[in-house]
């Protein structure tokens, strides 16, 4: 459950996240390419059915990226051609609520949030910088209503991204953004799950829910050396 905490003690909920890939940083080893199976993905939000977050979604098992070897210069980005963007997601937020820092006590993450539009071929745009983590604009910001999109990289050539150690994330582990307002937005990790590319949920990591939410996307999985991509994507929900 999450809470939103005001200056002056107003209550209220919820932060998206999303963000992978890496441009293929000095290392030896990829990540292993074992991963929960994935439903095929929808590009559209259905308008009918709610999704629901999963309660325990599968945790991923295998060890945290290491930066793969051989890569070729400027490969990379969070999570290009990979994570379609619904057509309807064209919401302006109100510039108090824009989130502005995002901190995740559990594996040293305490950046700032910078925002996310639409590249041109229809997926969510990547930080320019790959020590940069951001969030999708056209979207609910955290502490709203909706699914709210924060991604971020997971390493490049010179070392770890701020997602480095998205995949370790367990059930009840805090996430905390803070708003231009100056409120503070508290969620609890639901699950971690790990999905092929090319099976991306849109449906479950944009549907419509209940209650504010949040979704942390980041790349994972073995690492493609043709591309210079990561093959899956890792989604942390938490509410």
């Amino acid at each position: 459950m999450s809470a939103l905490h005001r200056a002056g003690g107003l209550l209220a909920a919820a932060v998206l996240l999303t963000g992978c890939a890496a441009s293929g940083p000095a290392g030896s080893a990829a990540r292993p390419s074992s991963a929960p199976s994935a439903s095929t993905p929808s590009t559209s939000i259905p308008s009918t059915s709610t999704p629901s977050t999963p309660a325990s979604t599968p945790s991923a098992t295998d060890a945290s990226p290491a930066p793969a070897a051989g890569a070729p210069a400027g490969a990379g980005g969070v999570a290009e051609g990979s994570v379609p963007v619904p057509a309807s997601a064209t919401r302006v937020a109100d510039p108090a609520h824009v989130p502005v820092r995002l901190q995740v006590p559990a594996i040293g993450v305490d950046v700032p949030l910078a925002g996310l539009g639409i590249a041109p071929d229809g997926t969510l745009e990547v930080p320019t910088d790959f020590q940069q983590v951001g969030w999708f604009e056209g979207g609910p910001p955290p502490g709203d209503v909706g699914p709210a999109i924060i991604a971020g990289h997971v390493d490049s050539r010179s070392g770890p991204a701020p997602f480095y150690r998205l995949r370790d994330l367990a059930p009840g582990d805090e996430v905390l953004v803070t708003r231009a307002d100056g409120t503070l937005v508290s969620l609890r990790v639901d699950g971690v799950a790990q999905y092929p590319k090319a099976a991306f949920p849109t449906a479950a990591v944009y549907g419509p829910v209940p209650g504010p939410a949040l979704r942390l996307v980041t790349c994972g999985g073995s690492f493609d050396r043709t591309s210079g991509h990561y093959r899956d994507n890792v989604v942390v929900y938490a509410s």
